[in-house]
Formats: structure tokens, sequence, C-alpha cells
């Protein structure tokens, strides 16, 4: 039941939410609720353990809001740092500090950190072209330049992306490109900055993680890891131009900070300072356990990017295990705080008061632990009613009633013991060794489960015995089912510690009980004959369809405001934010149309045979109400060569050819340069 006992002590830390809006429950289920299971189980077992949190309060996000409302970067931070602070505080996760990356503290200890990395030469400079507004006197970060995308002529591009068409963009891509400070015309100037040279950490990292945790490491978070070593490392910046944030503690680094992706984990170690005089125990022991609770946007920065900082710097210890969370999608659609499309934590904690433990039960039940998951408000309805009313709530509950009912509220003597009775028991004392089993391999889903596995048997021993029947012709025996009941409830109240802390809290004060240690979890025998109970207190409550339907309605109205946004640029969305390694996995080449007819009996198809530059392959496109097949014979195309294969009118088509298509419903072929021959990569 308990870990590998080599470890005197655990350091977990949970992401640094940024501090430009608030929490949502995407990034609970992938970051904040599994860390503080887990903490709350290695307390329970007595463990060392400290929990570390805060807000990420630097980077050009934060400053471009600051400039749209006309205030300081800092009023931004201390906004959102106290909504999201106060919402973690009210939902129950239970940080041993919540601490900020704009404390003094953190800025000492991430340039301490640079200086040193600095000194030992661990950093290389480069040179390069950089647009600077010549009015303010700054280097322009790419959030700082709009102008027009080159793809869908849209005037409010900015540097890095057109949130029209959501095409990710180089500052210098954009026509007319202008500054965000001032509204004049930029110029490119020369800025030096410092680099993390990835590229000769590769062999090290390539065995400490492709090796060294094959085995242990989640398998999403290997898979991504392995995808980018496989690429090939390249240096990274360590600095950037801004104002905002931790000052470059360098001569002739004026105008400089350090990019909030080196700064911001570096922020887990500013907060263990301001927490514990003792903090070095905590990051550079060998006998400590280093755990990053983060979601799968954050994995490449804490299994690569962070680990060569602290290989690098030489002090520290590196993380054991990274369990990274997937995306969670609500309503089948992904999370997006720009649309608003997000259940927010500060308002589910007004909308449904008293209801903690049933978001951290149903995000829990639905982690996204190695693939996507989705959030519906009729599966949270569901989980309450079904689940945590029915079965949890509903057992304790008829247990507390009938013991006052027949024994004025104190615990009946346990008589003689059936086969059925020892069969309980003896499974009683397993469940929470399986549960540990599965906490410590951060199987939190497995792990829930099998607590409500001891609700789901505690239920069915109460209706199989069926104690009001017996009752009065039998009280001997009532007593003894009804003595097992209780000690069931007691054994739920440790072990659904950890996922359900409220609901814990209730069972252990209706009992009238301590907090037990997770050992104590195999002793089944915590209550007394004779022990006084308190008056029974429900757990959970029912959630009707009007309550359900009020949420649903919430998002319907969101999705018609976004709609309506649509309809004023007639242009879709961008789609919902993918990671690089999802785009990498596409292979896509420059091709030659060959031949082209009308698939037979449709209207809309046409056979497609394709020069790929590595074979000829027939596609089926949906295109022939565009274009006529004698039209686009010889025509160049880009051509998705790794699609699965897929039957179409009995024809395998073996790949996509890649369209543009206007608001007008018009299509053109997205048609590489003629200086790319058949074959040529297109990235």
């Amino acid at each position: 039941m308990m870990e590998r006992p080599d470890y005197k002590r655990y350091t977990v830390t949970s992401a640094l939410p940024y501090a430009n809006g608030p929490i949502h429950i995407g990034h609970l289920a992938g970051v904040y609720v599994p860390a503080d299971i887990f903490v709350r189980f290695l307390r329970m077992n007595g463990e060392d353990v400290i929990f570390i949190g805060g807000s990420d309060e630097h980077g050009v996000p934060i400053t471009i809001k600051a400039l749209q409302q006309g205030i300081h970067p800092q009023q931004v931070v201390d906004k959102f740092h106290g909504i999201i602070k106060q919402s973690f505080e009210d939902f129950g996760i239970t940080f041993d500090i919540y601490s900020r990356t704009s404390n003094p503290i953190h800025h000492e200890t991430a340039s301490a950190f640079f200086k040193k990395m600095y000194g030992a030469g661990q950093f290389i400079e480069k040179v390069s072209q950089q647009y600077y507004d010549e009015a303010t006197g700054h280097f322009l970060a790419d959030r700082y330049i709009t102008g027009t995308c080159p793809h869908c002529q849209y005037d409010k591009a900015y540097g890095d992306q057109c949130e029209r068409c959501g095409t990710s963009l180089n500052a210098t891509d954009l026509i007319n490109p202008k500054s965000v400070l001032s509204g004049n015309a930029p110029v490119l100037r020369e800025t030096r900055h410092w680099f993390l040279p990835l590229d000769q950490y590769e062999p090290w990292l390539r065995e400490w993680i492709l090796e060294g945790h094959k085995d242990d490491w989640k398998t999403n978070v290997y898979g991504q890891c392995k995808s980018w070593i496989d690429q090939g490392l390249q240096p990274r910046a360590v600095t950037r131009d801004l104002d905002w944030g931790v000052k470059v503690p360098v001569d002739g680094a004026d105008g400089k900070v350090l990019y909030v992706w080196f700064d911001a984990p570096i922020g887990y170690i500013s907060a263990t300072r301001e927490l514990r005089p003792d903090w070095e125990k905590y990051w550079k022991d060998k006998e400590t356990k280093l755990v990053h609770f983060i979601g799968k946007d954050n994995i490449v920065f804490h299994c690569i990017i962070f680990p060569a900082m602290l290989k690098a710097e030489g002090t520290y210890i590196l993380p054991d295990n990274v369990p990274a969370n997937e995306f969670l999608n609500l309503e089948g659609d992904k999370i997006s705080t720009s649309r608003n499309w997000a259940v927010w934590l500060h308002e589910y904690l007004q909308e449904f008061p008293g209801k903690q433990d049933v978001l951290r039960y149903v995000l829990t039940a639905n982690a996204p632990e190695t693939k996507d998951n989705d959030f519906t408000w009729k599966d949270f309805q569901a989980k309450n009613n079904n689940e945590l009313v029915a079965i949890l709530g509903n057992f304790v509950n008829r247990t507390m009633v009938l013991t006052h009912k027949y024994f004025e509220g104190l615990v009946p003597q346990q008589g003689e013991l059936t086969p059925g009775d020892q069969a309980v028991l003896h499974e009683m004392k397993q469940i929470p060794s399986r549960i540990a089993i599965s906490l410590y391999a951060y199987r939190f889903r497995e792990a829930l489960a099998e607590m409500m596995n001891l609700a789901r048997l505690g239920n069915k021993y109460l209706t199989d015995n069926e104690p009001w029947k017996l009752y009065p012709a039998d009280k001997v025996r009532v007593a003894t089912v009804l003595h097992i009941s209780l000690q069931i409830c007691a054994g739920l109240s440790i072990i659904a510690e950890p996922f359900l802390p409220f609901s814990a809290a209730k069972i252990r004060q209706t009992l009238n009980l301590p907090r037990y240690p997770w050992k104590d979890a195999l002793l089944c025998n915590w209550l007394e004959p004779g022990q006084k109970l308190n008056p029974p207190e429900l757990l959970f409550e029912k959630i009707d369809d009007e309550t359900i339907q009020k949420q649903v309605q919430k998002l319907m109205d969101t999705k018609a405001e976004n709609a309506s946004a649509q309809a004023v640029t007639g242009l879709k969305p961008a789609k919902p934010e993918i990671i690089y390694e999802d785009f990498t996995k596409m292979d896509i080449r420059a091709g030659t149309i060959l031949e082209a007819e009308k698939v037979a009996k449709t209207d809309k198809l046409l056979k497609l045979k394709i020069d790929t530059g590595i074979d000829h392959r027939t596609v089926v496109s949906g295109i022939a109400a565009y274009f006529k097949p004698e039209d686009i014979i010889g025509k160049r195309v880009s051509i998705l060569v790794n699609l699965a294969p897929r039957k179409l009118k009995g024809i395998d088509s073996q790949g996509m050819i890649l369209m543009a298509e206007n608001t007008d419903g018009t299509l053109f072929f997205v048609t590489p340069d003629e200086g790319v021959q058949n074959g040529g990569d297109i990235k």
C-alpha cells in the first residue's frame, strides 16, 4: 500500500495559472483536483509534503490587457490573483502556499538563477532583427504589432496570429504593420538576446527521459517528450524586450526581462523560499520526490525545458514524475477563454453553493488522464443524482436514520457474524490498499471508483439484510447489521477524504469521529458500542432539470453571441487551439493532379490520381460542383499523405487535398509555388 521507501519528503507543484483571467473546470480537471487529491492522501499517510501553487503574473497577454483597459499590469494581476486565490480556497484546494511571481522574493530568486547560469556560460547570445517603435523607444513583442493578415486580409491581425482565420504568423509577415503603443509603423532593428542551448542537452534528455522514465511516466507525457526530442531540439530564447517582468540582471540588458517560460517555473522555488526557511531540502535533497501536476500544454516546459534549466544550474533535484492530464472539453467543444466557452470556478461556487464535492467528483470521474474527455451538464446531473445521492448519500443517510430510529442514535452492539458479514468486512479491508496503489500510480479515476465501491458495498449490504423488516422480531441481528453499516460509514469518512473532503467532514461530524490517518482505514472498528451519534445530515441533494437547463442555456447564449460576432465578418472563428505536436503529425506534400474523373452516380465527388513525389495515389474529393475534371489535370496541389485511407463509393481514398474557402463558399486549391518539387514538405 505504501510508496517506495527511498523518499523522505515530497515537493508537489501545480501549474501556475496565468493571472489574466479566472479559473475554469478545464484547469481543475487537468491540474488542481488531481494534485489536491494526491497531496491530501500523502498528508493522511503522514508524509512530509509541501503543496506549491501561485499565479503566473508576467508576459505579454497581461500587458496587452492592461493596455486595452488603460491600467498598469500590476492592477490586472492583482485583480485576477485575488479571484483565483479565493476560488481555490473556497473550492478546497489545500495549497501550503499560493504565491505570485510579482513578489520581490520571486524576482530575487529568478534573477539569482539566471545569474548563476550566465556566470557559468550556460547561455548563448544571438542578435536578430525585431520591430521597434521609434516614437515610444520600445522593441515590440509579437502582440504589440498589428497589421493586415496576408492570408485573409483581416486588418487587425497580431504579430503572432490572425484571430480571424487562425493562421500562425511572424510579425514580419504582416502587411502594413503598426505598433499597438503609438499607432506608427515600426522599423526593424537589431536586438540581442540570450538563449538556452537545448540542443546541447539532447543526449542527456534522451537518456534521462526516453530510457529512464519509459516505464513510469504516463504514455501521453512520454509520447509528447519523445516526439519533441526525436525532431531535434533547438536553442530557445530566455529573454525578451519588454518592460513587465523580471529584469535581466546583467549589464547591457536594459529594457529586457526574463521570458515568462523561464521565469514561471522558478516560481515554484521562490514560493517554497517564501514558505519555509529550510526550503533547500525540498529542492536540493535527493531524498525529496519532486512531482509536477500540469496540463498537456505544459508538458514540454516541465519535462524538457525546466529540467534542462535545473540540470544547467547544477544544484537542484529533477522531477521524478510529471503526471500531466489531457484537455477537458465542454459540451463537445474545446474550452475557450476567448470565446467564453467555459464553466468558471468562481461562478460555479456562487451558483452551486455547498456543492464543491459534486464538481470534484464529476471532474475526477471524467478526468482526461490519457486522452481528452468531455464535461456535460446532463452528465454532471446524472453523476450527482444517480451516484452521489443514490449510492453514497443514500447509504450513509439510511444507516444514520435507522440507528436513530431503532437505537436512539447510539452505536449498537455487534453480535454473531454471518459468513456474509465476514465477507463484507474482508472486502472493506481490501479497498484502502487498492486506492493507495492507484493514487501512487496517479490513476485518480480508478482510485475514485474504488472509493465508491465501498459505498456500493454498504448499500447492497443494507438492502440485502433489510433491517427495517427484521425489527422488532430480531433486534440482535438488526444491531449487528447497523453496527457493520456504521463501520462502513466510518471507513468512508477516511477514504473519501482526498476526493470529497467536505462530505468526509460531514460524515465524521455525524459519527463523532476525529480525522484518522490513512493507515487506520484498515481497522474496521472505529466506533464503540454505545457511542453517541449526532443527528443525520444529508450529504448530497438532487439537482433538478431546471437548474441544469439554466446552465445549458447560459452556454447556448454564449454560442449565440459568438455566432453573432462571426456574422459581422462572415468568416468562421478560429478553431480550438492545438499544440505544436498535433500539427507535426500531419505530413503535407506538394503534388500534381495527373488524372481526374467524376465518380459515377454522385454529384459532388471527383476521383483524382495525384503524383505526390513519393508515389501515385488515388484521392476522392468533394469538389465536383466547383471544378470540371478536364480543367484541373496538371494542377499543383497540397496533399495530406498520412491520412488514414477511407472508402468512398467503393473507392479507397488515400489522402486529402487542401482547399481554401471564401465566405461565399467558393473553393480554391492551396497551390505550392512552382519551385517546389512534388513530394516537397509543406510545413
